[in-house]
């Protein structure tokens, strides 16, 4: 079992250097407050969709952040067992 632990906390530190490096990669969705004086409000509630790269990066990180919970569950399981 010893194997398998070391195996698993190894790749959460890549599932977790990934998912950093995915969500700073990422834009911003508001400018901020002066953005919402100035109607950046609108693009933010707006009904425009992500596309292209803004997209693939959106579903990268939603994955990611999925495997990043399971294997925090996974490890801390075995950890404590």
């Amino acid at each position: 079992m010893d194997f398998w632990e070391t195996f698993l906390k190894i790749v959460l530190v890549v599932v977790s250097l990934a998912l950093i490096v995915v969500v700073l990669l990422q834009k911003g969705k508001s400018a901020g407050l002066a953005g919402a004086i100035t109607g950046g409000a609108e693009h933010l509630f707006g009904k425009q969709k992500s596309r292209g790269i803004d997209l693939i990066l959106e579903r990268i990180t939603l994955g990611l952040s999925i495997v990043f919970f399971v294997l925090t569950v996974v490890v801390g399981y075995l950890i404590g067992a």
